[in-house]
């Protein structure tokens, strides 16, 4: 059984194979970054790992014997999932995987961003002492409303982890109910009333038809004035260019962003020269455990397809 692994970021597959050799499988891999690529190696593959790679309907088509795809990671929108329905391929994610990474590198933005850490820091370096920003610029949480748009596994792990510094947390999830927010100890909002009345939006919604873009030049100026924009979710969620208008007006006054469209974000794209902005390198994910977890899971699920076994966390609705 041939297991294709069409990219990955890490220093083997040692985890992997160590995994899935047993069961007679034979691990092929490739850095693949087109389709032309993805065709060649998969098109005989028998179970497909991907990673980054855009596995799109013409890849899958190609696709002649595939039971499965996996996907490393939480999100899996580079994968076609009608695409894969269509030809009886279930897709699936690792949905458990870094949700107290993703969850901590949120609350770093947030504290960085309201106690203006990078500036004061740079403020420092530069020889000076005192302030780096205006009195003004200077937050306490305690003080501030924080909506948390995707209400899912990394979402309510933010809102738990921002109960002890006694803010207030207003949560945004069209599939989510009110009453299972107000359970939680939260309040329920819609997409407006989150933008307008949060001094803190975060973002930990996957990327949908119904969720690229939805930060736009619209939904920007519906923020409150002031307001700080967090995204750990997915690149595609924030048009970017609105954003830095946004930024450069100072109607938001800070953003924090670990995802971007493009991917990576060009070395001269105008946010990366922005006083108030504060990036990493699509890094929130990343710890040795939750890397170890990725893979496992990931090799699992081919191990539990080849085995027959109904396989959890499939995304597209295709059951073996």
């Amino acid at each position: 059984m041939k297991v294709v692994i069409t990219d990955y970021t890490f220093p083997d597959l040692e985890i992997e194979r160590s995994i899935l050799e047993p069961l007679n499988c034979e691990i092929v891999s490739g850095q693949c970054k087109t389709p032309e690529e993805l065709i060649e190696l998969t098109a005989d593959a028998d179970y497909v790992i991907t990673q980054f790679a855009p596995v799109s309907s013409d890849v899958i088509s190609a696709m002649q014997k595939a039971r499965v795809i996996v996907r490393y990671g939480i999100g899996f929108d580079n994968v076609d999932c009608e695409a894969a329905a269509k030809k009886n391929i279930p897709v699936c994610n690792i949905p458990e995987f870094c949700i107290d990474e993703v969850a901590d590198h949120t609350l770093a933005f947030m504290l960085s961003a309201t106690r203006n850490l990078l500036a004061n820091c740079n403020y420092m370096r530069s020889g000076k002492w005192g302030l780096g920003v205006s009195l003004d610029e200077m937050r306490c949480l305690r003080d501030l409303s924080v909506g948390i748009i995707g209400f899912g596994r990394i979402g309510r792990a933010v809102a738990e982890r921002l109960v002890p510094f006694k803010c207030k947390v207003l949560a945004c999830d069209p599939v989510v109910s009110p009453e299972e927010v107000k359970a939680l100890g939260f309040t329920y909002v819609g997409l407006d009333e989150c933008l307008a009345e949060c001094d803190i939006v975060t973002l930990h919604c996957p990327s949908t038809p119904q969720t690229r873009n939805i930060i736009n030049s619209e939904s920007l100026n519906k923020m409150k004035a002031g307001s700080i924009l967090i995204n750990i979710g997915r690149g595609d969620l924030v048009d970017l260019s609105a954003l830095h208008d946004a930024l450069s007006r100072g109607h938001i006054s800070a953003a924090a962003l670990d995802v971007f469209d493009p991917e990576p974000l060009p070395a001269d794209h105008r946010l990366l020269g922005m006083d108030n902005v504060m990036v990493s390198s699509h890094i929130a994910s990343a710890s040795p455990k939750a890397a170890r977890t990725l893979r496992e899971s990931a090799a699992n699920l081919v191990a539990m397809a080849i085995r027959g076994e109904p396989l959890p966390s499939v995304v597209n609705g295709v059951t073996m």
